[in-house]
């Protein structure tokens, strides 16, 4: 029984202590009675009044009137040290609660005092692992690797974490990247030594907890922490840095960003690269509503010259920088004068898309990004590149990332809409620079917005708006008429004119217009001075090309001149000679008198049919008859009573005779597409 007591009490010596239980132990080893503890109640009141400023951001745990007695308790150390030390590290054989945790805290205390840190309490982020003591104490009981892990970046003078401190001031002020990876690596480091238990990593709320002190923003840790999931090598992650429930963890294997790096230089920045940045571009811009045909990264000659609307996405060497403009309007003037080598006609209907210049860069990087991603990815899948499961989820991971973020840089990049304009026709040609709105909406929403609310393109017009533009252009100097499509035509090559989405505008405008004698008078002709099928404020026109829109007041005085008042003078009647009494007849002697007689008008009978032949050239014919098919075609089709009945004829001639695979081909599709009458002679 005596034996039984004695073993009784060493087991009970034995009972491992409670982690509020060492904070008392700890600091009356390390640290001299508190004098005064006011001060001491000030600073812990200052950090849970933090901790419940920012709650949304920290762990729970943190908002209980508890925490601030640990905060006192544990005073001048903070208890989410105690937390990661009994917690984490105690998991790890070897590891002494008590004297192990004692002589840590020791070797970083004395290093702290040495330093003259000035941290309210000692936080996990406080822990100098530049140090070689401290180092040395902690990674004696990890696995081997985690000096240089420390060193490539965690804490040194070569480490990312000091690399991005320096070129980043608002890090560099509070130390943030150094303070948020030693607050991972004291979190997650130990779970290392046992390579078959599951990887414990650590989300955005602890970390944290372990770098904020009073007064500082949270916000410079968590862009910390974004840039250092891109940056550092042996920092993993199993989601999206920006996400909540995000896990963060240090390793001795590399992330594979070493291996993405090395492969981002692979890649040519004029073939490679350009051509998925072209593909990313083509792909945001291709259901822009406001134009015919998007042009992405092309030379001028292969911009077609016609009547469609379409938008040139400028290549990015090409770039625009509010308030230097000078080289992408050379490059600009340049698409508007020529069309390979010739020069180009229609100038008004090409608009420009520029990107960012200082985002460029940017948008090169991820996409280098993205390639190497591709890479590594396709060559574990193809066998050339060996990496274990968990490896090859991260590439895959890292690959959706790099996918979702590219388009968003790329949106980012191309924001600026250039619009070639001119004021009148005796002044230069200037760019109207109009940014899209990157983050709202999508780009083709972006796009027509942009043209819509600032009219650079015009999807519906006033007839007094081309009333003025024909007064400042054409009813000038005696000229009274000119053809609507030349005006047409006009709108298409100058810059001073309105851009106008297409045909139809300007033919809606015109049937509008041709219903009031506000605005203009049409007619199908002029021959020895009289219009043809003059109308004047009746509507119902027939728009070809030879209407002519005549100048109001002209059109007045025209109208009054065909209803003017007709003399006609009858001619004298004969008279017998008054000696021939027998066969005189008796007649009334008087004056001729004048007789007025005003023509009544007539209701003019509608017309009943239509009928017309055009000669095209062969060379144009795929868009001429598409466009006889929307101007002419449609338009009598759109009467449901009409009936329209079509027939094409077409007259080659050969002066040296056509080859037999011509006619071959030609007799086979004749008949294929169903010919009423084709042979050759």
């Amino acid at each position: 029984q005596r034996i039984e007591k004695v073993f009784g009490r060493v087991q009970a010596l034995w009972k491992p202590i409670a982690t509020e239980e060492a904070f008392e132990i700890i600091r009356r080893r390390l640290f001299s009675p508190i004098r005064n503890l006011s001060e001491r109640d000030e600073v812990c009141r200052a950090f849970a009044d933090s901790y419940i400023q920012h709650k949304e951001k920290l762990p729970s745990e943190t908002q209980e009137s508890r925490y601030y007695e640990r905060l006192i308790q544990a005073y001048p150390i903070h208890p989410e040290v105690f937390d990661r030390l009994y917690e984490d590290w105690s998991t790890i054989e070897g590891f002494q609660k008590t004297r192990g945790v004692l002589k840590l805290m020791a070797h970083i205390i004395l290093r702290l005092w040495k330093e003259n840190n000035q941290d309210l309490m000692i936080l996990p982020s406080s822990f100098p692992l530049n140090d070689s003591l401290a180092r040395t104490e902690l990674v004696n009981y990890l696995p081997n690797g985690w000096d240089a892990v420390i060193e490539r970046d965690i804490d040194g003078d070569r480490a990312e974490t000091t690399e991005l401190e320096n070129s980043e001031p608002r890090f560099g002020q509070f130390h943030a990247a150094k303070r948020v990876a030693r607050t991972i690596f004291l979190a997650t480091s130990p779970s290392s030594h046992n390579l078959q238990r599951t990887r414990k990593g650590i989300d955005f709320a602890r970390i944290l907890l372990g770098c904020l002190q009073p007064r500082q923003n949270p916000a410079v840790y968590q862009d910390a922490l974004g840039r250092l999931a891109d940056k550092l090598h042996y920092l993993s992650s199993n989601g999206e840095s920006s996400a909540v429930n995000t896990q963060f963890w240090f390793d001795t294997r590399t992330n594979l960003r070493r291996e993405m790096e090395d492969r981002k230089r692979r890649f040519d920045e004029k073939t490679e690269v350009r051509k998925k940045i072209e593909e990313v571009i083509k792909r945001a811009f291709s259901s822009v509503q406001s134009f015919d045909g998007v042009h992405t990264f092309v030379p001028h000659n292969d911009v077609p010259d016609d009547s469609l609307l379409r938008l040139v996405i400028l290549p990015l060497d090409t770039t625009y920088q509010k308030g230097s403009s000078h080289r992408v309007e050379s490059v600009i003037q340049e698409y508007l004068s020529k069309n390979g080598s010739r020069p180009r006609q229609r100038q008004n209907r090409l608009l420009f898309m520029a990107a960012e210049q200082s985002i460029v860069d940017r948008l090169r990087e991820a996409t280098r990004r993205l390639l190497a991603w591709e890479s590594i990815v396709e060559d574990v899948r193809s066998g050339n590149l060996n990496l274990d499961q968990f490896q090859f989820k991260q590439a895959e991971r890292e690959l959706n990332s790099s996918k979702q973020v590219l388009p968003q840089v790329a949106r980012e990049c191309f924001k600026w809409l250039l619009c070639p304009s001119q004021e009148d026709p005796h002044e230069r040609m200037t760019i109207e620079a109009h940014p899209l709105n990157t983050t709202s909406g999508t780009i083709p929403s972006e796009v027509d917005r942009v043209c819509k609310e600032n009219e650079l393109i015009i999807e519906v017009w006033s007839p007094i708006h081309l009333r003025s533009q024909l007064k400042m252009y054409y009813w000038k100097n005696g000229k009274t008429s000119v053809r609507a499509a030349d005006y047409w035509e006009d709108s298409l090559k100058y810059l001073y004119f309105p851009r106008l989405r297409k045909r139809g505008t300007f033919d809606e405008v015109l049937s509008k217009g041709s219903a009031s004698r506000d605005f203009f008078a049409t007619a199908q002709g002029y021959t020895e001075g009289k219009y043809d099928g003059f109308l004047f404020g009746e509507g119902s026109i027939l728009i070809n090309d030879t209407l002519l829109l005549i100048e109001p007041e002209a059109a007045k005085q025209y109208a009054n001149s065909m209803n003017k008042p007709i003399e006609v003078v009858p001619p004298d009647r004969e008279s017998t000679s008054s000696g021939d009494a027998g066969t005189q007849k008796d007649q009334p002697t008087s004056h001729t008198s004048d007789v007025i007689i005003t023509p009544i008008p007539r209701e003019k009978s509608p017309a009943r049919s239509f009928r017309g032949s055009v000669e095209v050239n062969a060379a144009l014919a795929k868009s001429k008859l598409n466009t006889i098919a929307e101007e002419v075609i449609a338009l009598l089709a759109s009467d449901p009573n009409a009936k329209v009945r079509i027939t094409l004829e077409i007259d080659a001639e050969f002066p040296q005779g056509a080859s037999d695979t011509i006619k071959r081909a030609v007799s086979e599709n004749a008949q294929n597409l169903k010919f009423n009458h084709h042979e050759w002679e």
